[in-house]
């Protein structure tokens, strides 16, 4: 008769020695994200624009797991100089880079494009795609030089957002998934995982600019959406490497 030998448990701690860079960490998903990463034992880099917010959600964090870093920054004005900056203090400093999640977006509200000043317009472009990429063009070496490594794009369903009024954030939200799928392809034999999280609807401010007549309290909080963050950024999100991955939210 054969042994029976069982399949090894998960982690408990599937991010245990990881440094994972987190953009938008004092949004609703950012800090879900934070909170859930920090019990599973990563070393967290919080980035924000709003440095009381980053404070507190750096108390949060800490008592969850390992101390992280603030690392306040304008996504909307910074430049490549300065994620290649960051890049280099992360790596420097915290003795490599295993992730970034990216979960800043930015949304004024539904506008048709004619009448979308055009600054609003750049600054949406800016911080829903093309910060995006810079920052991980800047980290790309590092997270190459890591075993195993993701980037992943926190991305909303086209089909929702693609339509009319909804702007540059609509239109960059198609052009993450392309970002994603492209630079897939091209780390595909590489230690670099790339994929797409697609949460579903969930309460929070960007949601309420749009849909501002919604039952909140029938939409499920970021919380919801916080598991899938770890498993993309585990060793266990290989399975989802260049996908667009959109969970069932997990009960609150």
């Amino acid at each position: 008769m054969s042994e029976f030998v069982p399949f090894p448990a998960a982690p408990a701690r599937p991010l245990a020695g990881r440094v994972i860079v987190l953009t938008g960490a004092h949004g609703e998903l950012g800090q879900a994200a934070a909170l859930a990463c920090a019990r599973a034992g990563a070393s967290l880099v919080l980035l924000g624009r709003k440095v009381p917010k980053l404070n507190r959600i750096y108390d949060a964090v800490k008592a969850l797991g390992p101390e992280p870093a603030l690392y306040p920054i304008d996504l909307a004005g910074a430049d490549p100089s300065d994620y290649e900056t960051l890049a280099d203090t992360v790596e420097r400093e915290l003795g490599g880079l295993h992730g970034i999640l990216h979960t800043a977006a930015d949304f004024a509200g539904l506008t048709p494009l004619e009448n979308t000043p055009p600054e609003q317009f750049a600054r949406q472009w800016q911080v829903n795609l093309t910060a995006r990429w810079f920052l991980t063009q800047a980290c790309l070496p590092a997270l190459r030089r890591a075993e195993d490594s993701a980037v992943v794009f926190v991305v909303d369903a086209p089909e929702r957002v693609g339509g009319a009024y909804w702007g540059a954030y609509g239109l960059a939200q198609q052009a993450n998934q392309g970002l994603m799928r492209m630079l897939h392809e091209e780390t595909a034999a590489s230690s670099v995982r790339v994929a797409a999280l697609q949460p579903g609807p969930m309460r929070g401010a960007l949601r309420a600019r749009a849909f501002v007549d919604e039952a909140l309290l029938r939409v499920p909080a970021a919380a919801a959406y916080a598991a899938a963050c770890v498993s993309l950024l585990s060793p266990e999100g290989r399975v989802h490497r260049g996908t667009v991955h959109a969970p069932l939210p997990m009960s609150e």
